[in-house]
């Protein structure tokens, strides 16, 4: 029986990346489970996510802005922030910290929202 490793979210964290960093901990079918790492990232001019999976989020330690298509405003995710991106909800990521590395969870799962 394979025993279960202790891991931390935090550790291996470079200052400076060229790329966002991605590391799958875990994936069953469609539901993956990864950490983001970003060092002032940010989605290129004129590009929106439009992924066939809703993504839930939360940012661990740094600072981000995301902003949502139709929406004025950038939200703010701050430590312990979390949201639940619906499928096609189109969104880009408009700034991550610069001073720290921002370190998200992200949670790849099929949704199909009850109706209300």
């Amino acid at each position: 029986m394979m025993q279960p490793a202790i891991a931390n979210l935090l550790t291996d964290l470079p200052r400076r990346l060229p790329n966002e960093r991605f590391d799958t901990l875990l994936q069953s079918g469609e539901i993956k489970l990864e950490r983001i790492v970003s060092t002032g990232h940010r989605s290129p001019p004129g590009d929106w996510y439009d992924q066939p999976l809703a993504e839930w989020v939360l940012v661990v330690k740094g600072r981000a802005g995301l902003r949502f298509e139709g929406e004025p405003d950038t939200r703010i995710l701050e430590p312990g922030d979390h949201l639940l991106i619906p499928p096609h909800a189109r969104h880009r990521v408009e700034w991550t910290s610069e001073d720290e590395p921002t370190v998200w969870l992200a949670l790849h799962l099929p949704w199909d929202p009850p109706e209300r």
